[in-house]
């Protein structure tokens, strides 16, 4: 055997085992490149979910707070419009009574007079002749009532418009008004289950107009000692927020058609419950400061169906005295004519089963002989 044979033979019997294991290496190395491959191609597909995911959250989140940002701008933009609107509205009630009171020729506030005490009498379209049996008692006329207001007292009668304006009730009481120049004009629709709001009107409209020390609310069928209601209020002029008047607390009237049936009785707790301490409504008085609280808040102050549980509602939270005084509220004779005779003259005198005085025209001239103050009184008194 030539060299050149057998070397060749060792040769190729020596390549037999490595081709086999380079085939199996081969095989191994794609099938390694294969899961590799797919390893890494996965991975970031995670990744890229994973971090839009946290984009889209992070720009949901933002939205969010970007509409709960426009949102609150929104609401504080209503506020503030609210706000501007009552002023406005403040403003314009107080531009439509100084400009009655300039008809009427009476002081406004801007005239910087300082008044002690500004008595509203409450009437209705139907009183006429309540109103006429009040000005030929109590109330002074003419020249008189001139020097009342120069004394710091005035008074006047309380009414609105009808719900018809410019009607035949309106005209009426513009016809009087001509004759006797003693109305304060509420901007208000007259009604009997809108006496709380009334109220508010009165104490908000006489505010505007002039600068007292106190507000005085009376109806037209109650009597009246002018000097004796002024001593009376005027030991309570160093308080800033007082509340005078025959203090009471009535029962809750639940039941339907009752008279002063209260359709929010549940507020008040369970049936058979009484109201908080509040003044009667025939006739009560308020300092400067809790009249100005009324026209302040006035959109805000809850109605009930009782005109004087409203008033009383209104001051509870506040630190307010509460004034029960009951010359504010004797009898007829002869509870206020034996008292005067003992020198406990009364401020004002009604029948508490009439809630005023029981037929108060034919009757309201006795009680006034009777039960009234000397008529030096009044202007022989200094407040």
């Amino acid at each position: 055997m030539s060299l050149k044979s057998r070397v060749g033979g060792e040769i190729a019997g020596r390549n037999v085992m490595p081709r086999k294991w380079t085939l199996f290496l081969c095989l191994g190395s794609f099938f390694a490149g294969m899961f590799f491959t797919n390893r890494m191609w996965t991975v970031p597909e995670r990744l890229n979910l994973e971090t839009g995911d946290c984009n889209l959250k992070q720009k949901v989140g933002t939205l969010k707070y970007s509409n709960l940002k426009q949102i609150s701008k929104t609401e504080y933009a209503i506020q503030t419009l609210d706000n501007e609107i009552s002023t406005l509205e403040k403003q314009l009630a107080a531009a439509k009574a100084e400009h009655q009171s300039l008809s009427n020729d009476t002081p406004s506030v801007n005239s910087k007079r300082k008044y002690f005490m500004i008595i509203g009498i409450n009437t209705a379209f139907s009183s006429r002749k309540r109103r006429d049996s009040v000005r030929a008692t109590w109330m002074p006329q003419g020249e008189k009532r001139k020097k009342l207001e120069e004394k710091g007292i005035i008074i006047r009668f309380v009414i609105g418009h009808s719900s018809t304006a410019g009607g035949i009730l309106d005209k009426a009481i513009e016809a009087e008004e001509m004759a006797h120049g003693d109305f304060l004009r509420l901007e208000h629709v007259e009604g009997y289950l809108e006496l709380s709001a009334k109220t508010k009107a009165f104490f908000t409209t006489a505010i505007d107009l002039w600068d007292a020390e106190f507000y005085v609310k009376v109806d037209d069928d109650v009597h009246l000692n002018l000097a004796t209601l002024g001593m009376a209020l005027a030991g309570h002029r160093m308080k800033p927020r007082v509340y005078i008047g025959c203090m009471k607390s009535g029962p809750v009237i639940a039941r339907k058609g009752v008279r002063y049936h209260e359709p929010e009785y549940w507020k008040f707790g369970e049936v058979g419950n009484k109201y908080f301490r509040h003044a009667t409504g025939q006739l009560y008085a308020i300092s400067k400061d809790l009249a100005t609280y009324i026209s302040i808040n006035q959109h805000v102050l809850h109605k009930y169906a009782n005109e004087d549980v409203s008033l009383g509602s209104w001051f509870i939270g506040l630190d307010v005295e509460h004034v029960d005084d009951r010359r504010l509220c004797c009898g007829t004779p002869p509870d206020c004519e034996w008292k005067a005779q003992l020198g406990n003259i009364c401020a004002a005198s009604f029948d508490w089963r009439c809630s005023g005085i029981c037929k108060s025209v034919e009757r309201i001239m006795e009680v006034h002989k009777r039960c009234g103050e000397d008529e030096n009184a009044l202007w022989s008194a200094r407040f």
